[in-house]
């Protein structure tokens, strides 16, 4: 079974349990858990929920289920469609869960990883989380929420991960304000143990967790700020490389690989995320995004070239940031047949 969903103790639990794709979710997997929550926040047994991967064995969760995703966005698009209106619909009821919900994030949290735990209460790294949204590097856009979240994140911390689609490791995430707790792998058995045998989680938690420490990314924060803050893809392009710093100009050329489309879209997408003030209307915007952005060019050879041929150069189309129309960003938000309903 790809998901493992079951009440213990009192406490709704969900165990991702899909090694050979670093538990990256599919159709079914998303429906199940939207199931069981719509359950669960009404079911006095359930006192609060808690989600991890299975035992001995690596990540979280890389994300979502790309090759069905890209297969049908070449044909038209349905299948695909119907995955993003049942994992968006389950990233809203985490978001909207009246109850505790505890998501234990050691290792890989990259995507759909990141959509079914940094909208919950409580979001456990360890020395072991890799976080990243790296969807710009495929042609498709900072998703499950990200619109809400990024935006959210100190000045521009959030449109330098959306745009470059960097990782943060361990103690960073903590810091970034991604996770809630930091608490060493090892400990990490106990932490559970403990909260499953009835310990209220946030009494455990203050005796493990560590506190906040300067992250990695702390000495380059003002560029960041200066840079990923200027209207346009271009615009930040231009002021990394004005910047005239070593570590700007290795952003510059992160940038250059990513689809200029994707990127156009996922900055328009943060700074509209930014003004926006339910939860839900971010997911109606993402959806629609979604059901756009697959059907492109960019999308389909982003996959081609990272996932399926894995030759890691894709001809992307337009080829440079300049070449993006506004036309074709405000094509990616405009209405479909079939909205999300929340």
């Amino acid at each position: 079974m790809d998901v493992v969903i079951r009440i213990e103790n009192g406490i709704g639990r969900i165990t991702l349990n899909r090694p050979q794709a670093l538990h990256a979710l599919n159709t079914d997997m998303c429906r199940r858990m939207s199931e069981a929550l719509t359950e669960w926040a009404t079911d006095d047994r359930v006192k609060l929920l808690m989600i991890d991967h299975a035992e001995g064995t690596r990540g979280f969760c890389a994300g979502g289920d790309i090759r069905m995703v890209a297969q049908s966005g070449r044909v038209d698009g349905v299948e695909a469609a119907d995955f993003f209106r049942i994992e968006y619909t389950l990233n809203t009821q985490i978001k909207r869960f009246p109850k505790p919900y505890i998501a234990c994030l050691d290792g890989v949290t990259m995507g759909g990883g990141v959509g079914i735990s940094i909208h919950g209460s409580h979001r456990i790294a360890t020395e072991h989380t890799l976080f990243a949204m790296p969807e710009t590097g495929i042609g498709l856009f900072p998703d499950v929420g990200g619109s809400w979240f990024l935006p959210r994140l100190e000045g521009e911390l959030g449109t330098w991960l959306a745009l470059t689609g960097a990782r943060l490791k361990g103690r960073d995430v903590l810091a970034a304000g991604i996770a809630t707790h930091f608490v060493a792998s090892e400990k990490l058995p106990e932490v559970k143990a403990r909260i499953l045998a009835g310990e209220a989680p946030d009494t455990v938690l203050a005796g493990y967790t560590e506190t906040p420490r300067t992250p990695v990314y702390a000495e380059h924060l003002n560029i960041i700020n200066h840079c990923f803050s200027r209207p346009t893809v271009t615009d930040i392009c231009l002021a990394l490389k004005m910047a005239d710093d070593d570590w700007a100009t290795a952003q510059a050329d992160i940038l250059k690989t990513r689809s200029p489309l994707s990127m156009a879209v996922s900055l328009e997408q943060l700074r509209r995320g930014a003004h926006m003030s339910f939860f839900e209307e971010i997911m109606r915007m993402e959806y629609r995004i979604a059901c756009h952005i697959i059907r492109t060019s960019d999308f389909s050879e982003g996959v081609r070239a990272v996932i399926e041929d894995k030759d890691h150069a894709p001809q992307w189309s337009p080829q440079t940031p300049a070449g993006v129309s506004q036309s074709q960003i405000e094509t990616m938000f405009a209405p479909v047949a079939e909205e999300l309903a929340l």
